[in-house]
């Protein structure tokens, strides 16, 4: 058996949430005090840092994930796939007396969401304050914490990491927790939850990467705004789309690569997963990242 890595050798240290996601699929999905018949019922691994942890260890990145699961057996379901997944799980912690979280997500015909997220042993999530994991890369989300991204964002800006924060699900957030992370990557719907492009530049960041779906993303840096085009696809489920974004994205601009080629590859991995059912599963391997983007 290898040796495991040293605490301060990791491309990407995730800090995030594990859910395990009940999936029903339905012709489109009900509006406020309706009922809809679902025609389908999966569960998959799922939460936006599990997505985004094993989505920049197929992009070949060495990950660290920084999480919590209950003691049960979706605890131990989500722990056997970061095992899979070759993603080091010295920082997964295990919270008695809470569930392990879960993910309610209905999926339409044209293959749009809905979700609804029950945080669980997520909501108890601390930064270790005792030999953290360091990498050259740190990438949060806000299904945890947010007192816990800040302190692992302050961290990692202190032993000079690159800090990407993905701030879904979208709320208000305080400038100084704006201010830790060197890259924020939002929705058009998140970006305007915590004060715009603008209000993110006042507050520290470096650069911004709006994702804008099916019309493909925004680059915002050095006062310049770029657009990186979508990859043509046609999709099945756009869950974990995102997630498959960041963690491409965290993963590339670890091994050296500029903004704008992260980006490209980022934008590629997300619209692979679209392609296929679910947010673990459909997350692609590097080389069909390669070959998309080699293809166009």
């Amino acid at each position: 058996m290898s040796e495991p890595a040293p605490a301060n050798g990791f491309d990407v240290v995730v800090v995030g949430s594990l859910n395990l996601d009940l999936v029903v699929r339905t012709q489109r999905l009900p509006g406020p005090g309706e009922t809809v018949s679902g025609s389908d019922y999966q569960e998959f691994p799922g939460g936006k840092g599990l997505n985004q942890a094993v989505a920049a260890a197929r992009a070949g990145a060495l990950v660290a994930f920084v999480g919590a699961v209950g003691d049960d057996d979706a605890g131990r379901r989500l722990r056997d796939v970061v095992r899979a997944e070759g993603i080091d799980e010295r920082w997964l912690l295990t919270v008695t007396g809470a569930p392990t979280g879960r993910a309610l997500i209905a999926v339409d015909d044209n293959a749009e969401n809905s979700i609804v997220v029950v945080p669980g042993a997520n909501g108890h999530l601390v930064w270790p304050d005792v030999a953290p994991p360091e990498g050259k890369a740190v990438l949060a989300q806000l299904e945890v914490p947010v007192g816990t991204v800040d302190d692992a964002l302050t961290a990692a800006r202190a032993v000079g990491s690159t800090t990407i924060l993905n701030p879904a699900p979208a709320v208000e957030l305080p400038d100084s927790t704006i201010a830790t992370a060197s890259l924020i990557v939002p929705n058009e719907h998140e970006a305007d939850v915590i004060g715009g492009i603008g209000h993110l530049f006042a507050s520290g960041v470096g650069a911004v990467v709006t994702t804008l779906g099916a019309q493909g993303a925004c680059i915002h840096s050095g006062g310049q705004s770029t657009t990186q085009t979508s990859f043509q696809v046609i999709p099945v489920d756009t869950t974990g789309a995102g997630d498959a974004f960041c963690g491409y994205l965290a993963a590339r601009l670890a091994v050296g690569d500029d903004l704008s080629t992260s980006v490209r590859w980022a934008s590629a991995a997300g619209a692979l997963a679209t392609t296929i059912a679910g947010a673990v599963p459909s997350l692609p391997r590097e080389d069909a990242v390669r070959s998309m983007i080699d293809r166009t």
